[in-house]
């Protein structure tokens, strides 16, 4: 994030409907698939919405495809 945020929603301001909140990149420990602690890049995100606008079932299905895209960049490429 800009200014290096660990968590914390982003803030909507008019005319604003949703905003998405990309906070810093920093290595954490994570369990990977045989069962070993290792260190991997984690970033949060956090998407803030109107709800008068956005339901909340379109708002989590949008952030977890931009995870997905985060996570995967050839995502972006094929438009999986």
């Amino acid at each position: 994030g800009f200014f290096v945020s660990l968590r914390g929603p982003p803030i909507i301001t008019p005319p604003q409907s949703a905003i998405l909140g990309m906070h810093a990149t920093k290595m954490r420990a994570v369990v990977n698939d045989k069962g070993e602690v290792v260190a991997r890049p984690m970033m949060y995100l956090a998407l803030t919405y109107d709800h008068r606008l956005i339901d909340g079932r379109e708002g989590v299905t949008f952030l977890k495809s931009i995870a997905q895209k985060i996570e995967d960049p050839s995502r972006l490429l094929f438009d999986v």
